[in-house]
């Protein structure tokens, strides 16, 4: 009887001793969330194997000890009160055992509160963008496995699809807060490491939270199945000492201004035929191939082919607009904020001439920024002046601050015309989807209590010099970004006229440029 009971216990404690140590089991991570989850998986799995030992123990002994051959006769009785209770009461208590354990994990995984560090997460196909608040620092992330990998020229690296071009940076020892969206379709924001899995929806805003306990280099995955390339959407993160972050972020800043400078300078330079296709056809791969394939010939009623198509024949102008802007309503996106003004000359230059275009056309990066002049002054004078930042803006790199692209581009060109109600009104709403929506809401009602409603909010029926403060300046402790230097005079007072009109405000207000550029003098 006594070796039964100890092959009993062996049975009962053993497959969770081995699994503890298996290399499929979950990881332990490096947070104090994740060591939390771990733990939490292991109790269960505790009381999995024990339950499975206990009953199919029971089952194999009566099976042994009671089968016919024994003259063994099953017992005549039904609606036996004991057992009814024995087999309610202790699943029960299981149960209970099991939520105790899970729901203080969950609240604590789901309490992104005195965070030192915010960070904005935007998926979309198939790249992330990350925007570290307060800190004038964002980038994209995109994955920098060779092509020859993916296409079986090359031996797969060590981190075959999970490598990127930018890592995402954070402090060890620091409780960091994502905000999470999407541009374009539902993402998923996964890094096993942390015990962090969020979905990015378009149009909501997600948050999570992680502390990471020691330095090292951390991958994920995008968890969601969000295009035919979802697996190229990798994630890595790379975690530093305090003291090398703060390092990093003057980097950063240090790297910018020179990339400025080097942007500015390209402007004047004119490169060859073959410079352009060389470094156009690297901007394609790595930018534009996931779409319209390596080939051009994209895949037909999803992404349109680039060989012969109208828009390689049509004018340079339009194909320069719709790779600075984007194409509303389709999965085209603006490749403004993401490319140099360099680079955008590059990839278009590469597209009028490969897979047998041979337009002959060579644009150089001072067309880009004279077309997006161009687009400026059309607007202006069709009384729609509107983007005025996104336009300039692409002739500088995707890692400029910025405070330092508006004191670079914006400044120099600031607009301050009055505008009539139906004008404020159609540039306030696209100001207001682009830059807003993502918290507030396409309809203004918000996220309460981590994004307030904006109809009929005290904001709206306030001073407008306080919308004006909010705007321009932010409120510190909140995820209300300063957009002073993110928008124009313009831009500024179009969405705050749009805000106190729109979805039932009927305010009434007409907010002006010169209104903007003259709060706080």
């Amino acid at each position: 009887m006594k070796q039964l009971l100890y092959c009993v216990l062996v049975l009962l404690f053993s497959p969770a001793l081995v699994a503890s140590e298996m290399p499929l089991n979950m990881t332990q991570g490096v947070t104090d969330i994740s060591e939390q989850v771990y733990n939490l998986h292991m109790i269960i799995l505790y009381i999995c194997c024990a339950i499975g030992v206990v009953v199919f123990g029971v089952m194999i002994y009566a099976m042994i000890n009671h089968r016919k051959s024994k003259g063994a006769v099953a017992a005549n009785f039904h609606e036996s009160t004991k057992v009814e209770i024995l087999w309610t009461v202790v699943p029960f208590l299981i149960l209970i055992g099991m939520a105790i354990p899970a729901t203080k994990t969950l609240i604590a995984m789901e309490d992104p509160s005195n965070a030192d560090l915010t960070i904005k997460v935007t998926g979309s196909q198939w790249k992330w963008h990350y925007s570290y608040f307060d800190k004038d620092i964002e980038f994209f992330s995109l994955l920098s496995t060779p092509r020859e990998q993916i296409d079986g020229q090359q031996a797969k690296g060590e981190h075959y699809l999970l490598e990127v071009d930018k890592p995402l940076v954070l402090p060890i020892n620091r409780k960091v807060r994502f905000l999470m969206t999407s541009d374009d379709v539902i993402h998923s924001w996964w890094v096993p490491a942390f015990a962090v899995k969020k979905d990015a929806n378009p149009g909501f805003i997600n948050e999570a939270w992680t502390k990471i306990d020691k330095p090292g280099v951390y991958r994920g995955q995008c968890a969601e199945l969000c295009g035919k390339d979802h697996g190229f959407m990798p994630i890595v993160v790379e975690a530093l000492s305090e003291e090398d972050f703060d390092a990093w972020l003057v980097a950063q800043q240090l790297e910018a201004s020179k990339a400025e400078a080097e942007a500015q300078a390209a402007l004047s330079k004119t490169l060859t035929m073959d410079e352009l296709m060389t470094q156009g056809e690297q901007v394609y791969l790595a930018r534009c191939a996931a779409c319209h394939q390596p080939n051009g010939a994209g895949l037909p009623g999803v992404f349109p082919s680039l060989i012969g198509s109208p828009l390689i024949k049509g004018p340079v102008a339009g194909h320069i607009d719709i790779v600075v802007n984007g194409k509303p309503g389709t999965a085209m996106q603006a490749f403004s904020q993401q490319l140099t003004a360099t680079e955008i000359a590059a990839v278009v230059t590469y597209e009028r001439n490969a897979w047998g275009n041979d337009s002959g056309d060579a644009v150089q990066a001072a067309d880009i920024n004279s077309n997006a002049a161009s687009d400026s002054d059309a607007n202006s004078n069709n009384s729609a002046a509107t983007d005025n930042s996104t336009s300039t803006a692409t002739t500088l790199p995707a890692t400029l601050p910025a405070t330092e692209q508006t004191e670079a581009v914006i400044k120099p060109a600031v607009v301050l015309d009055d505008l009539t109600m139906d004008e404020l009104m159609t540039m306030g709403e696209k100001v207001y989807m682009t830059s807003c929506a993502a918290c507030h809401q396409a309809t203004g009602t918000g996220l309460p209590p981590a994004f307030p409603s904006l109809v009929g909010s005290p904001i709206i029926k306030g001073p407008v010099t306080d919308h004006l403060e909010m705007v321009i300046n932010g409120k510190p402790g909140t995820a209300m970004q300063a957009f002073g230097q993110q928008l124009t005079p313009q831009e500024i007072a179009a969405v705050i006229t749009f805000e106190r009109n729109a979805w039932g405000n009927n305010s009434g207000d007409a907010v002006q440029a010169t209104d903007v550029d003259g709060h706080g003098k």
